[in-house]
């Protein structure tokens, strides 16, 4: 028996069941035993079950057990608990297990964690709870965190960790070793050296395989290099994600306006850079927001209703087109039946063409050096498609209704659909992002809006114009 009154747990029963199945994935089963152990308050089996994981894979558990366990789970594994595994959940979950645990428990956890990992976890919280939760921590850590959480969003400030090692340019080769093996307080992981001035103005960098190969009597400033990627604190982070991918760099020192040296930001904070930006645009360009799969019901109603009435008013101004054509309809019912493919076949095209410019965009691979170029490829494209499909659905139609000329007007309409597709998928996207307006947030509607217009209105005034009249 425990010292809680239950069964101690069999090593035997929590290896029999692996934490992830073969294909990388949580194991429902090991999810149960565990929400079974949480439950039942039992704190040596938790422990046994969870103590020893990776903060991925806690991060993993937190976002698949019920919101009820989440808290329960992270007090029962007491100090084996790295508060870490709050940066791999989403925002929703993190806030919500913050904001039930002790701001002692808050704050012992937060002093062992590499800056940027504590301002990533407070940054989403409320002014007054992270106000308590920094005056509970020592002055100097305090001071540091609150001035990364004084730069703005998504600026490499807020990414960066503050913890780094800088030694004057006169130390030696062996100065500086002797110092990184005789003080424990240094970052638990770093790639060069910084050199600054007694302002503490960065004047360059050492490689640590730089650092090892030299004599122990070189002076530093005799093997430093010339920082020549410098990152300012508040730099846009997808800016310097960018930078890293150019440059092949590890890791780069961030300055402030004064060119002092402020903190150090390394690929994997990078590599989260990288994610949280993709995941942006494609929830962007769906119109969804900053949503996650853990927000409730109300705040994802929120989120999406605001594109969905956009999309609404844009309905209708494609269905006014259709309108137009009421007694044209009415006299040929195969135009109700194939205006739609025109309008799917336009919108899916032209989609195809705003995705490649907004990643472009994103990517800063298309500017005004290149965008003609690509807008005149796209536009060969849609004509081509355009040829091709009014072949294939020109001919499908005249032989479904037994009236060529149906087919040739839908095939006329087909390309010139095709054309106004590749047109607005690349020129509703150049044009959001000249006035400064998210492509990837509103190209969608937009693009859908002039494919569904044009489609209906190429369709029917042909047919109307050839068959009707």
């Amino acid at each position: 028996m425990t010292e809680d009154g239950h069964a101690a747990p069999a090593d035997d029963d929590v290896a029999a069941i692996p934490l992830r199945d073969d294909e990388g994935d949580l194991n429902p089963a090991f999810v149960e035993m565990l929400e079974a152990a949480v439950e039942a308050a039992d704190r040596d089996r938790v422990r046994a079950l969870a103590g020893d994981l990776h903060e991925a894979d806690v991060g993993d558990l937190l976002d698949a057990l019920a919101p009820d366990l989440r808290t329960p789970l992270v007090e029962l594994l007491g100090d084996d608990f790295d508060f870490t595994a709050l940066t791999e959940v989403d925002e929703t979950v993190r806030v919500q297990i913050i904001e039930e645990l002790p701001t002692a428990t808050v704050v012992e956890g937060l002093r062992d964690m590499e800056s940027d990992d504590a301002v990533y976890l407070l940054e989403d919280l409320d002014e007054a709870d992270k106000a308590e939760i920094l005056a509970g921590l020592p002055f100097p850590d305090r001071i540091a965190l609150q001035r990364s959480l004084d730069y703005p969003e998504e600026t490499a400030g807020r990414r960066m960790q503050t913890d780094f090692i800088a030694v004057p340019p006169f130390w030696t080769v062996g100065q500086t070793i002797d110092y990184l093996r005789d003080h424990d307080d240094l970052p638990e992981e770093f790639y060069e050296i910084f050199v600054i001035d007694p302002g503490f103005r960065l004047l360059g960098s050492v490689p640590l395989n730089r650092l090892l190969r030299a004599r122990r009597t070189t002076r530093i400033d005799g093997v430093m290099a010339e920082t020549r990627h410098l990152v300012r604190a508040t730099d846009d982070q997808e800016e310097v994600a960018r930078q890293f991918e150019r440059y092949n760099l590890v890791s780069a020192a961030v300055t402030d306006d004064a060119d002092r040296l402020v903190g150090v930001i390394t690929v994997d904070d990078i590599v989260d850079v990288i994610q949280a930006e993709a995941e942006e645009d494609i929830r962007a360009m769906a119109g969804v927001g900053d949503e996650e799969i853990s927000d409730s019901v109300v705040y994802t109603v929120k989120t999406r209703s605001v594109w969905l009435l956009v999309n609404l008013a844009t309905a209708f101004l494609a269905s006014s087109v259709i309108g137009l054509f009421e007694a044209s309809i009415e006299k040929l019912v195969a135009l109700a039946v194939l205006m739609p493919i025109v309008a799917s076949m336009g919108g899916n095209a032209g989609t195809q063409t705003m995705t490649v410019a907004v990643r472009a965009l994103a990517t800063r691979e298309l500017d005004a050096n290149n965008a003609g170029r690509l807008a005149l490829r796209e536009i060969a494209v849609g004509l081509v498609n355009g040829v091709g499909f009014a072949i294939l659905v020109g001919g499908i139609a005249g032989l479904w209704f037994r009236d060529p000329t149906l087919g040739m007007v839908f095939g006329a309409a087909m390309i010139v659909n095709m054309l106004a597709a590749a047109a607005a998928g690349i020129a509703i996207p150049l044009t959001l992002d000249r006035f400064d307006v998210d492509p990837a947030v509103a190209s969608g509607v937009f693009v859908t809006t002039v494919t569904d217009c044009v489609g209906f209105l190429a369709f029917l005034g042909l047919a109307t114009w050839i068959l009707v009249s």
